[in-house]
């Protein structure tokens, strides 16, 4: 009987040896658990888009010259037509000067003209009355009627000799104006490339330089961004877009498209995108700066309640590892989905509410069979 124990236990002990050295080997894994929520399928751009303002005038002086007033400094807020530099232009403001005294001395000369003539007019017509009841002599009569015809002639070339004037004197105001740059729109000064006694000058053509002034209106903005031409058919203005910045990392700012651009861009090779502008809904208070970087992902078609599971846990072949609680193991199982984006996927066949999938697709030994541990 004690050879009969011993044997059995060196039997049982054999088992337990062989059972460890052929058990399966346990994977931790981390599951998640399929649910329903909004799944929207979405398309986004390929590279960093940029908020741009709306309006963002690059300015310059007409004219080149000495700065001689600097009337604004960077990050004035200005109002449209408000004198923002002027170049040195004594010069030209002493030709309006003058001009302006030619012009006064010319009116005047003009009233002398006019006050002889009317004077010259009504003699004639004195003597023409006294010709009438022949108490002048008709050469008389013709005299007057010639010196007031000659100085009613005298007093329109003095008036149009003032109008001369007074046009070249418009002419100067308008040199003037090309030394001074003023804003076109309201607006903040952004950058002033310039100081008080520099040089600027002008562009040359097809040379462009840095703006005199870089004047923006940030009162509008709106995010350009580059989208695949793949993706372009299905973008039209109007779509829901969600809008993120690397300056505010943990937001998301609804949106929608303004334009699609009716062109495709290739300045990459093998890279052909159609740049998109998307707005902030009630942009105001989200405090955007022009220049920052963002992101924008069109809305194509939302659903709310749908079945759906992270995007991440689907293999490229359209199956999902299921874990079974009963014999602690995986199942590949195939499934039909629906809309999707990078975050989730409509599920419409292959699932149920409450599955227990696999997250971990990418762990050693994860695989169909595997006997599992969740973490």
């Amino acid at each position: 009987m004690q050879r009969i124990g011993i044997l059995a236990t060196l039997i049982a002990a054999g088992a337990a040896v062989v059972w460890w050295v052929t058990r399966p080997d346990v994977v931790p894994v981390a599951l998640i658990t399929v649910d329903r929520g909004p799944v929207a399928a979405t398309v986004a751009n390929t590279r960093a888009g940029t908020v741009d303002a709306c309006r963002r005038a690059g300015l310059a002086p007409a004219l080149g010259g000495q700065i001689a007033h600097l009337h604004v400094k960077d990050g004035d807020a200005v109002e449209a037509n408000q004198l923002l530099l002027e170049l040195w232009n004594d010069d030209i403001k002493a030709e309006l000067e003058l001009a302006e005294r030619d012009s006064r001395a010319a009116r005047s000369r003009a009233r002398e003209s006019c006050v002889i003539a009317d004077v010259a007019q009504r003699e004639a017509a004195r003597i023409a009355t006294l010709r009438e009841r022949a108490l002048a002599s008709e050469e008389a009569a013709d005299q007057a009627a010639g010196r007031a015809a000659s100085t009613a002639a005298a007093c329109t070339a003095a008036q149009d000799a003032t109008f001369a004037i007074e046009a070249k004197t418009d002419v100067i105001r308008a040199h003037i104006q090309r030394t001074q740059l003023r804003a076109p729109f309201a607006g903040v000064v952004a950058e002033i490339n310039g100081e008080l006694g520099e040089f600027v000058t002008p562009s040359p053509v097809g040379i462009p330089t840095p703006p005199t002034v870089d004047l923006i209106d940030a009162s509008c903005l709106y995010i350009s961004a580059p989208i695949d031409e793949v993706d372009a058919p299905r973008i039209a203005p109007g779509l829901p877009a969600r809008i993120s910045l690397d300056a505010f990392p943990n937001r998301v700012f609804p949106g929608h498209v303004r334009r699609v651009a009716p062109y495709v861009l290739d300045q990459e090779k093998q890279a052909r995108t159609v740049e998109i502008e998307a707005e902030i809904d009630a942009a105001e208070n989200s405090g955007l700066l022009p220049g920052y970087s963002a992101d924008v992902e069109v809305v194509l078609e939302s659903r709310e309640g749908a079945l759906r599971v992270p995007s991440a846990v689907i293999d490229r072949n359209g199956s999902v590892l299921v874990y079974d609680a009963n014999t602690q193991q995986l199942q590949r199982r195939s499934i039909r989905t629906g809309i999707a984006n990078w975050e989730f996927t409509e599920v419409l066949e292959g699932l149920n509410e409450g599955d227990r999938v696999v997250s971990s697709i990418d762990r050693e030994g994860v695989r169909d069979g595997a006997t599992v541990q969740p973490e």
